[in-house]
């Protein structure tokens, strides 16, 4: 029998945390391993509604705002989450530590109001491990420009995204028994030879 942690990737925008997530889906799938996937904001019908209200590029909401609106999409969520814990393995793009980058080091919003509305909402749930994705400024326009469309978040400025990127790994320094931090700039392969034999170990590879 296989563990069935909860994986979460993080990351700014063209850290390749997406990527990094569907190869390990891939992986899975071979191995005929069981698991789900779901991204954050989305995932859920209703949770994926309010994805698009966030990212739409003519929004524009306070920090408050944002925050509770990424916290809406997490509640519509977390029941698929809940159900599958401890019975799957669990794969999440973005989840908690996104709300602490972006809302509290990013935009501001108070980071007490964050953790107490996410240990509300999660309750007993817990992740296991975290793959922390970096990636420097120039491989990170790179990658912003050969995107075909752009979203809310794809268009702030370098200063904005350096210091979500130092909040994120402020939170996998403090607690970095549970995290891997991965190079993004480095040739795929190599992340790709990293990141699974971190896999193997969590899922206890038979």
């Amino acid at each position: 029998m296989y563990k069935k942690p909860v994986i979460v990737f993080e990351g700014i925008e063209g850290s390749g945390k997406t990527s990094h997530l569907n190869f390990v889906s891939k992986y899975l799938k071979k191995k005929r391993v069981n698991f789900i996937k779901i991204r954050e904001p989305g995932g859920s019908k209703n949770s994926e509604k309010i994805r698009k209200i966030i990212l739409n590029q003519k929004s524009s909401f306070n920090k408050n705002t944002d925050l509770l609106l990424y916290l809406a999409a997490r509640s519509e969520n977390i029941e698929i989450l809940k159900k599958f814990y401890k019975k799957k393995i669990i794969l999440i793009d973005r989840f908690t530590d996104s709300t602490i980058a972006y809302q509290h080091y990013g935009f501001g919003a108070n980071l007490s109001l964050i953790k107490n509305i996410n240990r509300y909402l999660l309750g007993d749930f817990k992740v296991s491990f975290t793959f922390t994705n970096v990636v420097s400024q120039k491989n990170l326009l790179k990658r912003l420009k050969s995107r075909k469309k752009l979203n809310r978040y794809d268009q702030f400025k370098l200063k904005f995204y350096d210091k979500v990127q130092k909040g994120f790994l402020k939170l996998a320094k403090k607690n970095n028994k549970f995290y891997q931090i991965i190079n993004s700039n480095l040739d795929i392969e190599i992340n790709k030879k990293i990141i699974i034999n971190k896999i193997d170990q969590l899922i206890g590879k038979r």
